[in-house]
């Protein structure tokens, strides 16, 4: 049997203190949620807005909901009063949208920017090159509500630790070159999640993402 506090306690243990780790909950039921709430554990990740939606309301109003898989323009209304941090802006489109709405609603929201690493062309993200494009161009960090907090990137999935360890560090290499541009608010580096975190924290990860290492093999 998997007892998901001992097994987060383990990993969060093992952590620098400045380092934050997300418990990827999508899947999971709302009374294992609940487990780790009881235990002092706040940040939560969901990759599904209607996921998203049915369990926030059953926690308690401090629990701080990371969205961590890819967000449709039409869904950014209904996650928007849902949120603490959105990992995943992809696009100038999402976050134009992100900006149009968070101002309608008056909600402040943190985000990420996504960036593409992975070989694989099922990932989003922007590319590095066309993110420094795009950061040069959009005014990002003067906005009363979005908030730029610093990138997110997901490696390939693969067994070549050498690969996964240089997607990392390109992460980290954009996130430095663009600091100057940035602000102070640009405090975070979204990398890692079960299989390959230890090379994330290596490479400068300041958040991890850790769903089935917590939780066990997910029920779907």
């Amino acid at each position: 049997m998997n007892y998901p506090e001992e097994a987060y306690q383990t990993i969060k243990n093992s952590l620098p203190n400045d380092v934050c780790l997300v418990a990827v909950s999508k899947t999971q039921p709302i009374e294992s949620i609940k487990k780790l709430y009881e235990i002092g554990v706040r940040d939560f990740g969901e990759n599904k807005v209607q996921e998203l939606s049915q369990k926030a309301p059953m926690m308690p109003k401090d629990t701080r909901w990371h969205m961590i898989g890819h967000l449709q323009r039409n869904k950014v209304k209904q996650v928007l009063p849902l949120v603490h941090l959105i990992h995943s802006v992809d696009s100038s489109r999402l976050y134009k949208e992100l900006l149009k709405e968070s101002e309608k609603q008056q909600i402040v929201v943190g985000i990420l920017f996504q960036i593409h690493l992975a070989q694989e062309e099922s990932k989003y993200g922007f590319a590095p090159e066309a993110f420094r494009e795009f950061i040069q161009k959009e005014v990002l960090f003067d906005h009363p509500y979005i908030k730029p907090r610093g990138l997110m990137g997901m490696a390939s999935l693969t067994e070549d630790n050498a690969r996964i360890e240089s997607e990392f560090a390109r992460l980290k290499q954009l996130f430095e070159e663009t600091k100057p541009e940035a602000g102070a608010g640009w405090k975070t580096v979204s990398m890692g999640m079960s299989q390959d975190y230890g090379i994330a924290l290596n490479q400068g990860s300041t958040m991890l993402r850790i769903g089935s290492q917590i939780f066990g093999s997910r029920q779907y």
